[in-house]
């Protein structure tokens, strides 16, 4: 116990620092979002429902009908006249209205439950969509664990309202509205006697449901807590076993486990009231309808029969009312999903296209920053009102000390991001103006953290151009030198490799990077420290191919390691965001300023070695 105590103590105190925006969101529970949630159903409006609520009326009409026959027609009539033969008729009516309500709610099952997944699809799919369209500045923000939540888990929490809440919600009303007409039609006295309960019960559910909605949420966030942490401890188990993390990382998780356990265990528990709340309820009425109903019998105020059928009907009233108990559970869980899936909807990207906006119809890769300024925050700003131009078909090479802005120019031009102020010019048009989509297809990007997704390596290179042969994957491989290495592996180009591409090299993995973007033919080529995972030997050959496929293209350079540069046409130096010097390598030697320090201090750090 007091080492259960502990970990939660240091779950709860490491939490607040990894997932800062995972809390819960407050919208209040009404009609309009859940009016939100049923347009999911609306496609299917005219040719599943319909069916789905005729078999549902079908069933209903015949579980109403069944009560008052055994009432009125086989206990007044066939059973107080002795009548056999009118009750062989009854019995053969009542097994066919049986069968006709077993085949309706067989059929209603199956319609229901094809509409629900289709919603379930539907949802997904939009929700994926629209995630994949959200700006880097979103995915800054939140883990993967978090996001993965919500697509899978909190997408799922729903299946269940789609496919059996909605249609049991219109039956049991159907049924309880039907009930109760019924009730009263048959004794009003005894029908008041026994549903005086009701008004006590609505508002004690009512009392309960703020309670509820708010325990479900929770157990929402804490999943999805747990699910990031999970994903974090995937994604780094290397890190975590070189620093012997192991049982620190356990116990944090069993901490973030226990976390999860205790909501969900509050959840569930304040929901279980519903149920005895319910059964409570139909005990009272019972007792009521025994006492009060035998007293009406004996002054002839009510025949057996109704009195039957009245007992029958009251049975039935509280099985609707405690699966509307459930429901409302399902319908509390499906609104503490659905508020945390239509944030993720309602997110709209920083960077936004416009309506009007145009596409490069022949881009020649002429880069213009005019008095940019840039901030991730509103604490520190990145880059301070630089202006840089950069020609169609030049080499430019960004170089500075780790935060001084290299990476963030690389942004701007890929527009994952937005100047906070002035413009990002390509061949003369402000990115703003433009179409995100032809952008970036004439954008290439290689990162030195490179991403090799599941699937073979000719998949992998073929990513950015999926039209491309077989044959200009190969050219493309052959090029940057990653042809023979692909070729010893055991299925060649049709090699599977998993998430991250665990069985090549890091190297290895960055020849791919440079073959796939290279297979994209881009006007623009963005080197991130792309080198910076590659051996000298094959460094330099890489060098020699980039020479022949940098021709006529514009090239962005990011490297620490300057002597992968000092072939530039441009070198352009920063600090704190600020361009201190540009030009060549020759010249800026000769100037004698921060790059001459820079150039001079790796070579002090290779004679040292």
């Amino acid at each position: 116990m007091v080492e259960q105590q502990t970990n939660r103590e240091k779950s709860t105190h490491l939490k607040r620092f990894y997932y800062p925006l995972d809390q819960a969101v407050e919208k209040p529970f009404n009609w309009r979002q859940m009016t939100r949630l049923l347009a999911y159903v609306k496609p299917y409006a005219k040719n599943i429902l319909p069916l789905a609520m005729l078999a549902m009326l079908v069933s209903t009409l015949v579980r109403l009908a069944v009560p008052i026959l055994i009432g009125k027609v086989v206990i007044d009539e066939a059973i107080a006249n002795k009548d056999t033969t009118l009750l062989s008729y009854l019995v053969i009516i009542i097994s066919v209205l049986y069968l006709i309500s077993y085949v309706g709610n067989r059929y209603r099952i199956k319609l229901v439950n094809i509409l629900g997944q289709k919603v379930i699809h539907d949802l997904r799919k939009q929700l994926f969509s629209h995630v994949q369209r959200l700006s880097h500045n979103f995915f800054d923000k939140r883990s993967a664990g978090s996001i993965l939540v919500r697509i899978l888990n909190d997408v799922n929490s729903l299946q269940e309202l789609f496919t059996n809440g909605i249609i049991n919600l219109l039956t049991d009303i159907i049924m309880l509205v039907g009930i109760i007409i019924i009730l009263f039609s048959l004794s009003p006295q005894l029908a008041i006697a026994v549903l005086v309960i009701l008004p006590i019960m609505f508002y004690i559910s009512t009392k309960l449901r703020r309670n509820i909605r708010r325990s479900w949420q929770d157990v929402r966030i804490q999943k999805s807590r747990l699910n990031s942490h999970l994903n974090e401890s995937l994604q780094g188990i290397r890190i975590t076993q070189s620093f012997s993390q192991e049982k620190e990382n356990t116990e944090f998780f069993n901490g973030v486990n226990s976390d999860n356990f205790e909501k969900e265990r509050l959840a569930m528990k304040k929901s279980a009231y519903f149920g005895p709340f319910v059964e409570m309820s139909n005990a009272i009425g019972t007792v009521i309808l025994i006492s009060y109903g035998a007293h009406l019998i004996i002054n002839g105020t009510i025949e057996i029969g109704d009195f039957v059928s009245f007992a029958f009907f009251l049975g039935m009233f509280w099985e609707p009312i405690s699966r509307l108990g459930q429901i409302y559970n399902q319908l509390l869980v499906a609104m503490a999903s659905s508020e945390r899936i239509f944030e993720f909807l309602d997110e709209q990207p920083n960077v936004e296209e416009k309506p009007d906006a145009r596409e490069f119809s022949d881009m020649m890769g002429h880069i213009e920053f005019d008095h940019v300024q840039f901030s991730y925050d509103d604490d520190r700003i990145a880059l301070h009102e630089i202006s840089v131009d950069m020609k169609a078909g030049e080499t430019i090479a960004l170089v500075g000390h780790t935060g001084s802005g290299k990476s963030t120019i690389a942004n701007l031009i890929s527009r994952f991001y937005d100047p906070t102020k002035g413009s990002v010019k390509i061949d003369g048009n402000d990115l703003r103006d433009m179409k995100l989509d032809s952008l970036r297809k004439n954008i290439s990007v290689v990162l030195q953290d490179t991403f090799i997704f599941s699937g073979t390596i000719m998949d992998n290179i073929r990513f950015g151009r999926p039209e491309a042969t077989d044959k200009e994957v190969m050219d493309a491989a052959k090029v940057v030198g990653a042809h023979n290495f692909i070729m010893r592996l055991a299925e060649g180009y049709d090699t599977e490799v998993e998430e991250r591409g665990s069985i090549l090299s890091a190297g290895e993995r960055q020849l791919l990077s440079f073959a796939r973007a290279l297979l994209a033919n881009p006007k623009i080529l963005i080197l991130d420290e792309a080198t910076a995972s590659i051996d000298t030997e094959t460094e330099m050959r890489i060098q020699q191919a980039l020479k022949k496929l940098l021709h006529g293209r514009t090239a962005i350079m990011i490297a620490h390691r300057l002597s992968t540069i000092r072939e530039a046409d441009k070198i352009i130096v920063l600090e704190h965001g600020k361009v201190l010097e540009q030009g060549n390598h020759d010249e800026l030697m000769h100037y004698q300023g921060e790059y001459f320090d820079l150039v001079k201090s790796q070579f002090d750090m290779l004679d040292a070695l």
